[in-house]
């Protein structure tokens, strides 16, 4: 009986990745976001949380496991992909920098730590935009990992990158 559960279980499974090659990007993103919401969402409501607890984190982790269904792989930069995604952050920062000068200190939100900010695509490249990690505070790209995406978030929305949370920017124009 044991070993007849677990042949469905890993059918199961192998039928939904499979089926899951031709989706595009949003709809792997709600797939990706509904597993989490509910394997996040049920044991918290069975454990009996209360649903203001409960609703807010299986929102959360909804969020980040939809925005995490965009990447498709990453690889090490080349020396021009690095140059051109520091200008491109350079760039963005120097543009922010003059809008936050023009707003009064109460209505100034709180800048993006990380950035993912658009860089050249390589014939290696997968997807179709290619982003690198740039630290607003030290000023420098994150590693020299290169993501290649399925799709580019809209510009200012926080997607996930390896362990960085980073306010897409696009090109910084």
């Amino acid at each position: 009986m044991k070993m007849t559960q677990l042949v469905a279980a890993v059918s199961g499974i192998a039928l939904l990745t499979t089926a899951c090659e031709n989706l595009t990007p949003g709809e792997n993103a709600g797939l990706y976001g509904t597993a989490a919401g509910l394997a996040v969402g049920i044991p918290l409501a069975a454990a009996g949380v209360d649903p203001a607890i409960t609703i807010p984190v299986t929102a959360g982790a909804v969020a980040v496991a939809a925005t995490t269904a965009y990447i498709i792989s990453k690889q090490q930069a080349t020396e021009r992909q690095r140059k051109i995604a520091e200008q491109r952050a350079r760039l963005y920062m120097a543009r922010r920098d003059q809008q936050l000068a023009a707003q009064p200190t109460a209505k100034r939100a709180k800048p993006s730590r990380y950035i993912a900010v658009q860089t050249e695509r390589t014939p290696q490249s997968q997807g179709k935009s290619s982003v690198m990690v740039f630290d607003t505070q030290t000023n420098e790209v994150v590693g020299n990992n290169v993501y290649d995406l399925k799709s580019s978030p809209q510009v200012g929305q926080t997607a996930k990158f390896d362990t960085y949370s980073a306010q897409y920017v696009g090109t910084g124009n």
